[in-house]
């Protein structure tokens, strides 16, 4: 059984979750710049095994896909293209980024580190991750 990978993709950094093997725990990984990702991408699946990538997609509170889709469509179609083995899902992420900060605060973390936008988008993508582990639970029931 491969590892889950979750990317919460941004304009100039991109958050990466990823499962333990066992695909029962969402770790955040890393912050790559946005530039670099395919590069980081092609390391890390050659180094580990990956059975899906899950990217967060943000939509709406009209359920609609937001604006910043725009730069996440082109990142998708590239992926697909570099990538076409992997099986690739979405997952709304609504809020992840409002969530990803209120649990640095609970975790305690002092402001300065929260204003580290890395961390929030590495945090992100672990929500993002974990909101995709519960539903593929959920959906096993």
């Amino acid at each position: 059984m491969g590892r889950i990978l979750a990317i919460d993709y941004g304009r100039k950094r991109v958050g990466i979750a990823v499962t333990d093997p066992l695909q029962m725990i969402a770790n955040k990984l890393t912050t790559v710049r946005a530039h670099d990702i395919f590069d980081f991408l092609a390391e890390y699946f050659s180094k580990e095994q990956v059975d899906c990538v899950v990217v967060g997609y943000p939509k709406t509170l009209r359920d609609e896909p937001s604006e910043s889709i725009r730069y996440i469509n082109p990142f998708l179609k590239q992926f697909q293209k570099k990538f076409p083995e992997l099986k690739l899902e979405l997952v709304d992420e609504r809020f992840t980024s409002k969530i990803a900060f209120q649990t640095m605060i609970d975790a305690g973390l002092k402001k300065k580190d929260r204003q580290k936008k890395e961390l929030v988008d590495a945090v992100s993508a672990t929500i993002i991750l974990q909101f995709y582990l519960e539903q593929q639970r959920n959906t096993l029931r």
